[in-house]
């Protein structure tokens, strides 16, 4: 399975505020969308969220997302090693994504770039 990066997943009060100073932190333009009434900016390697409490306790629970090549090859290797698939995979406008929980209990998603 190719690794091709991690982001670090933030929630926040305010998105705006933080939104500005991401940008001036990574030195890039936010990148903006809306997701189960959660207002989310991509920002560098960030993941700005923010949203309704019940919303967010879910989200607090991933510890980061992981850009893989391919979610089903990802899906593969991490049965066979023993996590769990919590759930997915499942497209999103801009891919495919999944959630599992590693067999230290630590919960990542995965996401790749296959649309379709």
């Amino acid at each position: 399975m190719d690794i091709l990066g991690t982001t670090l997943r933030v929630c926040v009060d305010d998105l705006e505020a933080a939104v500005v100073f991401y940008e001036r932190l990574a030195g890039a333009t936010a990148l903006r969308f809306e997701r189960g009434g959660v207002q989310v900016a991509a920002v560098g390697c960030f993941l700005l969220m923010s949203g309704p409490e019940a919303e967010l306790e879910v989200l607090r629970k991933v510890a980061a997302t992981i850009a893989v090549k391919d979610v089903d090859e990802a899906n593969q290797l991490l049965t066979e090693l023993g996590a769990r698939v919590i759930a997915g995979p499942v497209p999103t406008p801009v891919g495919r994504n999944l959630i599992a929980m590693h067999p230290d209990g630590v919960v990542y998603e995965y996401v790749d770039r296959n649309v379709g």
